[in-house]
């Protein structure tokens, strides 16, 4: 047994109950991401097309390059969802048959629907194609549930306000062969599961058509009616209280609780995060339900660019952060490895060839985040620029520099600890003006 500890619960658990039978479902705002994702351990990807997705602002995936993108997962054993989860106009439905065929055409495993007319019209169009529930269906109770498997659905994700014991109570009310989802990681609503008129209202860009402007995360004063021009803080900050401003999810230490709940996929948020994110999420997550200690592996998801941490509605009511909005994190992504190669056959050192996407050093302690290990550290030597030969300058050659500075540019150096292409360096905060 353990004892998870986090946001001041005291949770104790079976160990790794269940974790390898559940399916780590990952965003894929694009092609690199998508990558990124199932090189790190996803079992699933979700991602959207031009149309119809939660996250417009997301790079996404056209509908020609889809093909490709679903075959690149397929043939490494990964499903692909697409979602088709925003508010349906008659419009929407008028263009989604062909659409829905397209998807199909294209190889998609599930489409993700929160629109009762979109599941008719997917289920006529592209009848070989799961249908999952999205979570802006709020689908909080076993009767709801049945419906939507009744009309042929296969998976419902829950509703993000259930808390574990309503997910397992849902669980023992529907059909066995009803998976349940449920999100563990990344960015929560303040709106009831999803749906939401603040963003609409305020900057006329609908939430629930994919354009959210997250008003919810500006700060706001109060001003009382007969007081025109007279404003009160709600909280101490100057600048004003950040009341409807939710904390990010992560159940990392609690994944057992989910599992012994019932449900059978683990779904993180962040279509709209960079690669790196992606990959550092998955590798955490991954490294839990392959049984790793949640303790240890939880610290790296205070790497990456995040919001205060809670559990969301799982274990009671949430908090919200009534500091400022802001991201904090403790690490900066400095490289993506290209290639590695040994530099000898004792391969106690090696050529690491580098695409900067920060400044880092000569003699500065990078680290390494790769799939199947844990985080590794090690001190860059060698440092080198290798510049891209022109037509001007056809004989460039590789020159020793102090600092890789030259976002997008090759970089290469010396490693004691072998790295493959798609790992990903990063620096600490701290340390990232050392050089």
């Amino acid at each position: 047994m353990r004892t998870g500890k986090h946001e001041g619960k005291n949770v104790v658990q079976a160990k790794n109950v269940g974790l390898k039978s559940v399916e780590l479902l990952a965003p894929a705002g694009g092609m690199e991401q998508l990558r990124a994702a199932i090189r790190f351990g996803a079992d699933a990807v979700y991602l959207a097309a031009d149309r119809f997705g939660m996250r417009q602002r997301a790079q996404n995936f056209t509908l020609d390059e889809l093909p490709d993108a679903i075959a690149y997962a397929h043939a490494r054993g990964v499903s692909v969802h697409v979602t088709l989860n925003t508010l349906m106009d008659a419009d929407d439905i008028a263009a989604l048959p062909s659409y829905c065929a397209a998807l199909a055409e294209a190889g998609a495993d599930a489409f993700i629907v929160s629109d009762l007319g979109a599941l008719a019209v997917a289920r006529r169009s592209a009848p070989g194609v799961d249908i999952h529930v999205s979570t802006q269906a709020s689908v909080c109770n076993a009767e709801a549930a049945r419906v939507w498997y009744s009309l042929g659905a296969r998976r419902v994700v829950c509703a993000r306000e259930m808390s574990v014991a309503d997910i397992a109570r849902m669980r023992h009310d529907v059909p066995d062969d009803l998976q349940l989802e449920a999100f563990v990681h990344g960015a929560m609503c303040v709106a009831y599961s999803g749906r939401c008129l603040l963003s609409a209202a305020m900057t006329g860009r609908s939430g629930n058509k994919g354009h959210c402007s997250q008003s919810c995360r500006w700060s706001y004063e109060l001003v009382e009616e007969k007081r025109p021009g007279e404003y009160y803080t709600l909280e101490q900050d100057a600048r004003g209280s950040y009341v409807l401003n939710a904390k990010d999810l992560n159940m990392l230490c609690y994944l057992d609780d989910l599992a012994c709940a019932g449900v059978s996929s683990f779904k993180i948020e962040g279509r709209n995060k960079k690669a790196a994110y992606v990959a550092t999420v998955v590798h955490a997550y991954r490294q839990v339900m392959d049984g790793a200690d949640p303790a240890e592996a939880e610290a790296d998801l205070y790497a990456i660019s995040h919001r205060p941490y809670g559990t969301g509605f799982y274990f009671g009511e949430p908090d919200q952060t009534l500091e400022r909005d802001g991201y904090v994190k403790e690490c900066l992504h400095v490289a993506t490895v290209t290639s590695c190669e040994p530099m000898s056959d004792s391969a106690t050192a090696y050529t690491v060839t580098t695409t900067c996407h920060n400044r880092f050093y000569e003699g500065q302690v990078v680290e390494l985040v790769t799939p199947s290990r844990p985080i590794e550290r090690f001190t860059v030597s060698g440092l080198h620029w290798l510049p891209t030969p022109t037509d001007d300058h056809p004989n460039l050659r590789a020159q020793a520099v102090d600092v890789a500075n030259r976002a997008m540019d090759s970089y290469s150096f010396t490693s004691p600890i072998p790295c493959e292409p798609g790992d990903f360096l990063r620096v600490r905060i701290e340390d990232s003006q050392a050089g």
